[in-house]
């Protein structure tokens, strides 16, 4: 096992959340320029409705080419893979001259979402088994700041009147800078998918166990995907606020999430993963009830705040803990296939949200992802109870990870 005192161990790290933090970025900066984009190009409401499913759709591919790149070279190579390719899909929207070259362009970026996603957190569980305890959360900290930063970024160009192929090709140059920096400081194949030795290979985790943790990960992405994807349009055609204040929603929650990010690693190893999921579920909970409940938009923006001190917590620990259950290029698969349940919240938390949203209004589509929430707080028992190491990913610790989390799940 590698020590936290090894210099390659904490490059390693600075390195990864170099790309978390890349991969917010971007995704800020795309997420938040669709609206000129539709001016530019004429775009329906239900087309980048449309466009944005595609992406998510598209980066289930991705997580599983980068699954295919690891087990035949390593986690590293498809990272910087993915993180190129992300550069080259903003150039291709940067300089769109149409609506179907721009459609093109945000497919070849769906690709390349599922890549950095799977291989940044193919990188994280390996840095943490090095570091012999959890610190995944650190990680999702930087990508909450990169998102931030992204947000920030589209906001000051817009101010200063940049025209937006300028705005979106400087993002990418950005991307491609921090790739071609970080990259080579990534874990390579000898210190990762060769180290520690593999005890099993991936087929032999449990089903069970393994689809407990896919569950709990798209009910989480569910819960995140929906605030970030109607938090805005909640104030502004329910409690009738203005878009200035409505952008407060997201930017509390996204707030509120770094916050808890950074101390997420510090909680986890003095309460144990259980113990900070059963309290981030009801935390969250507390929050969305707040938000379903406000009767003017300053109340629903303090519950967004409160909800995202908690529910951003679950993500980092589901892969923390399926992180233990294999090493080596098992773990690279592993990882990749967990990976797609990401994907698949993320439609649940737009569509099903959405569908509601029509049918009635977003007061009763917002009860949804409280409901998850309920879910989430039943789902902590199948996290490990202990306050140690979470690193060891050897045979016996891969063994005793295994057993622990299988009676977890039987508990419930």
């Amino acid at each position: 096992m590698l020590e936290t005192t090894n210099p390659l161990l904490r490059a390693a790290r600075a390195a990864n959340s170099v790309a978390f933090a890349l991969q917010g970025f971007f995704l800020a900066v795309i997420l938040t320029e669709l609206p000129q984009q539709r001016d530019k190009f004429g775009l329906t409401d239900t087309l980048i409705v449309a466009a944005v499913a595609m992406i998510s759709v598209l980066a289930g591919a991705g997580s599983i080419t980068a699954e295919k790149i690891a087990l035949h070279r390593s986690s590293r190579t498809a990272l910087r893979i993915g993180l190129l390719l992300i550069a080259v899909a903003g150039i291709g929207v940067a300089f769109s001259p149409n609506k179907f070259v721009l459609l093109g362009a945000l497919a070849v970026y769906g690709i390349a979402v599922g890549i950095v996603d799977a291989g940044t957190n193919m990188q994280a569980v390996f840095i943490q088994h090095g570091y012999g305890r959890f610190v995944l959360s650190s990680f999702y900290a930087a990508w909450s700041g990169g998102s931030i930063i992204g947000a920030l970024f589209v906001s000051a160009f817009e101010a200063l009147g940049v025209p937006l192929w300028a705005s979106i090709l400087t993002a990418s140059a950005i991307v491609l800078a921090g790739a071609l920096l970080a990259g080579p400081r990534l874990l390579g194949t000898s210190q990762a998918e060769a180290g520690p030795a593999e005890p099993e290979p991936v087929g032999t985790v449990p089903t069970r166990i393994f689809l407990i943790f896919g569950v709990v990960l798209a009910l989480a992405f569910a819960i995140d995907f929906a605030v970030g994807n109607w938090s805005a349009l909640f104030l502004t055609d329910v409690l009738l606020s203005s878009s200035a204040t409505a952008a407060l929603a997201l930017a509390a929650y996204q707030g509120a999430s770094l916050i808890g990010r950074l101390t997420g690693d510090v909680l986890v190893r003095r309460f144990g993963p259980r113990m900070v999921v059963r309290a981030a579920s009801s935390v969250g909970a507390v929050g969305l009830i707040v938000v379903v409940s406000a009767p003017h938009p300053a109340v629903a923006i303090i519950g967004f705040l409160i909800a995202g001190i908690g529910l951003p917590l679950i993500a980092p620990l589901c892969f923390s803990e399926a992180g233990q259950l294999t090493s080596g290029r098992g773990l690279d698969a592993l990882i990749a296939r967990l990976n797609l349940f990401n994907y698949a919240g993320t439609l649940v938390g737009g569509v099903v949200v959405g569908a509601i949203s029509a049918a009635a209004n977003l007061r009763a589509g917002f009860v949804v992802p409280l409901l998850f929430a309920f879910v989430l707080i039943g789902f902590a028992q199948v996290f490990h109870t202990r306050t140690g190491g979470t690193g060891g990913a050897g045979p016996a610790a891969g063994a005793d990870a295994r057993a622990d989390a299988g009676h977890a799940s039987l508990d419930k």
